[in-house]
């Protein structure tokens, strides 16, 4: 199974970017895994907020293909534990899913079109993060998922 991380916003910031890539790099001893930055719009400031969730809905609908398995990470979704989390994980690889997907949506949310493709939906917190950050967070959660799928030392209960 191949991992896509999809997330509106700007590029890494300096102080995430070299842990993102850490895990990411860690993700791959696992499963492929790669990230897809999606830019907001140039006009993002003039538009309003249902405009611009509907504009960054389809940059990421154009990157999802259609046997994609997307996890859209909302405040309003799931909330699982980490091993719960590798057990998700897990369980789409024995149903021989090819692509699963994370997406992080942009300041106001997604589009109902997002919301409506997204095969789950899965809250990272009751917190609220900055965009950033989730990516961290993301990326580590998925990496320690993959160890405890193998039963590895990182993941501490």
């Amino acid at each position: 199974m191949k991992l896509q991380f999809i997330s509106v916003g700007k590029a890494h910031e300096p102080y995430v970017k070299d842990g993102v890539e850490m895990f990411t790099k860690r993700i791959c001893h696992y499963y492929t895994a790669e990230w897809h930055i999606i830019a907001p719009p140039k006009n993002n400031a003039v538009l309003s907020e249902t405009d611009l969730k509907k504009k960054e809905g389809e940059a990421i609908l154009n990157l999802l293909q259609k046997d994609d398995y997307a996890v859209l990470l909302d405040e309003r979704g799931k909330q699982m534990k980490s091993a719960e989390l590798a057990k998700f994980i897990e369980q789409r690889a024995n149903e021989s899913i090819k692509k699963m997907v994370f997406l992080i949506g942009g300041a106001f949310g997604v589009s109902d079109e997002v919301m409506k493709r997204a095969n789950y939906k899965w809250s990272l917190s009751n917190l609220v993060f900055p965009h950033q950050i989730v990516r961290l967070i993301l990326a580590e959660q998925v990496y320690r998922a993959c160890t405890i799928i193998k039963n590895e030392k990182y993941h501490h209960q």
